[in-house]
């Protein structure tokens, strides 16, 4: 494997009986990247991201993530990953502390780490005052960073966010692509699903996929310059009107 990518994927493909959601699917992510991962409901997406998280065996085709293959290797590929969805994946009757100690103890990590990467997250956050306070009396805004923040909490080489910004306000998603910046900057590489149009402009590259097949993929700023269109809304628009599934 060529050590400049942190995923690769060729001719990945995962069918369900007769139906094809993910159709011979090829590409890669540099280290450090951030990658979005795009296509509306039903275009397989989703699909696609439980097979490189290790949860779903491929039907055919091949992929590495972190270095290691899907097929033989996918507990460690999950010992090396992040993880968070539109759920942020946090225990809402754990404490925040609580919830950094538990995720830490999941991966392994010593108590001296983290103690100490609770304690960082704690300042960094501002949130030293509410490390005793469950996470279901957090608002809205504060449990996001929170969940990315325990995502990142063993410092894997790669965090796969799905859907992380749904139901913030725009000044929260703005703030939490902040925190990707300084993730991706540090090393980690982003693959991260969105429905929000103006946060794939904050992506290195991007991929859309249509029908189970990844339809474009390039910058934002080459891929509005391919289709003519003044903001990734319209690149979206112009391809999903291609689609002939129904959502799925």
């Amino acid at each position: 494997m060529n050590s400049r990518y942190a995923i690769t994927a060729e001719a990945l493909t995962k069918q369900f009986g007769d139906f094809t959601a993910v159709d011979a699917i090829s590409f890669e992510v540099n280290k450090g990247e951030i990658f979005g991962f795009l296509g509306a409901n039903g275009a397989g997406k989703t699909t696609a991201m439980r097979m490189l998280c290790g949860l779903s065996m491929p039907s055919s085709g091949k992929a590495t993530v972190a270095g290691f293959d899907v097929y033989k290797e996918n507990e460690q590929i999950k010992r090396n990953i992040g993880y968070m969805s539109q759920k942020f994946s946090l225990y809402d009757d754990l404490t925040v502390r609580e919830n950094m100690r538990f995720y830490g103890g999941i991966y392994g990590k010593s108590n001296a780490f983290i103690k100490e990467k609770t304690a960082f997250i704690l300042d960094h956050l501002h949130l030293q005052e509410e490390a005793d306070t469950l996470v279901r009396s957090l608002p809205l805004g504060w449990k996001q960073k929170l969940a990315f923040s325990v995502a990142v909490f063993h410092e894997p080489e790669i965090v796969f966010l799905d859907e992380p910004t749904g139901g913030v306000d725009p000044v929260t998603r703005r703030e939490f692509w902040n925190m990707i910046y300084v993730a991706a900057a540090a090393g980690t590489t982003i693959f991260v699903t969105t429905h929000y149009m103006d946060e794939a402009e904050y992506c290195n590259r991007v991929s859309i996929m249509v029908d189970g097949r990844i339809e474009a993929m390039d910058s934002p700023a080459m891929l509005k310059q391919q289709y003519g269109a003044a903001s990734m809304d319209e690149v979206f628009l112009q391809l999903a009107r291609k689609a002939k599934r129904i959502d799925s």
